[in-house]
């Protein structure tokens, strides 16, 4: 905190006290098991009895079942992004900012794809999340277009429209909006990397989450292309700015044998909570298992640093970071007991 105003300094404890507390309402491990065994009514019961109440109650009379579940999560997560945006001060907000730009992606892609397969706006706008610079009046402008090209051409002036109209040929031609979400996430972190190392104060704690999520998406990327079967160069895949070369990446990539490749992956990584969690996953052959695993031990990790570095931008991410997985837990409940999926089954793909 040297350097720092009294009054700014204290305005930082302030709001890393908040996501503490913020944190303590996120719903507990014994919760999501107990909603296992609900149905979807019993679940939307529950889910209405927590912090997404007013969204459950707002909504009520308009949605119902499944979709009553996605609109209320969808809209209780941009809110509340939107107030800790309000709440954190100086380099805090800057570099919150910088995280959530993530969702301008996320949301661009799901109207683009969206637009190619003809599914209406309202129903595109339902699982909109407007948390970055892209707020809910540029979104709806968005899903007013007709057509992806137009879609692109409405975000002329975003950083990110020379990657867009760059790869969206390739994206119509194909089908496919995989290769185009990945060159904008590489542009993503290589944006966030240039904020953190532009010299404003906090900015070497905010790289030393960057490079973690890097690493972990890296290391899922290549146990997804394992499960595919992807044996090709994939230096293309990799993002840039982790704590492993992409030369290296691609090396591991070629590695045939299983126990081969964890074995190497291992030997190129120093956090004993990573080490312990590859070693677990040579047991585990289904792609969600693995990948929860990597997501757990990443928010254990983020947790980690952000004691070590309380007053600093990371317990803000950290709280972000887990909201965003609540979200997706409840999604993922209320999708598989609408889908008839047993408890069990279900289980595995939380992130608890």
């Amino acid at each position: 905190m040297a350097g720092i105003s009294s009054g700014l300094a204290t305005n930082y404890i302030y709001a890393c006290t908040r996501m503490r507390v913020r944190r303590s309402l996120l719903i507990p491990r014994e919760d999501y098991l107990r909603m296992l065994n609900m149905s979807l009514p019993e679940i939307t019961r529950f889910i209405g009895e927590t912090t997404y109440r007013s969204e459950i109650d707002e909504l009520g009379t308009s949605f119902s079942g499944i979709n009553l579940v996605e609109v209320a999560l969808s809209w209780n997560l941009a809110k509340e992004y939107q107030n800790i945006l309000e709440l954190v001060p100086g380099e805090l907000k800057y570099f919150t900012a910088s995280y959530l730009r993530r969702w301008d992606i996320q949301n661009v892609v799901t109207i683009l794809r969206g637009k190619m397969q003809g599914v209406q706006p309202g129903k595109l706008k339902e699982v909109l999340i407007p948390a970055g610079r892209l707020d809910k009046v540029a979104l709806d402008r968005l899903l007013a277009e007709e057509s992806p090209e137009r879609v692109v051409e409405a975000l002329k002036g975003e950083r990110f429209y020379p990657t867009l109209e760059k790869e969206l040929p390739r994206a119509m031609e194909t089908g496919s909006f995989a290769h185009l979400e990945n060159e904008l996430y590489k542009g993503y972190y290589a944006r966030l990397i240039a904020d953190a190392t532009g010299g404003i104060k906090g900015g070497s704690i905010f790289l030393k989450y960057i490079k973690l999520e890097i690493d972990t998406r890296n290391i899922q990327n290549l146990f997804r292309l394992r499960a595919g079967h992807v044996r090709e160069d994939v230096r293309e895949l990799m993002i840039p700015g982790g704590s492993f070369s992409v030369e290296e990446l691609q090396r591991l990539s070629g590695l045939e044998d299983r126990d081969e490749f964890i074995d190497a992956l291992k030997r190129q990584v120093r956090s004993t909570p990573l080490l312990n969690t590859l070693e677990a996953i040579r047991g585990k052959t289904a792609l969600h298992e693995v990948e929860v695993a990597l997501t757990r031990v990443q928010l254990d990790q983020m947790e980690r640093m952000s004691k070590r570095y309380p007053f600093s931008v990371l317990p803000v991410i950290v709280y972000l970071e887990e909201k965003k997985y609540e979200v997706a837990n409840l999604r993922a409940l209320a999708r598989g007991k609408e889908a008839g999926l047993p408890g069990e089954r279900l289980q595995g793909y939380l992130v608890m």
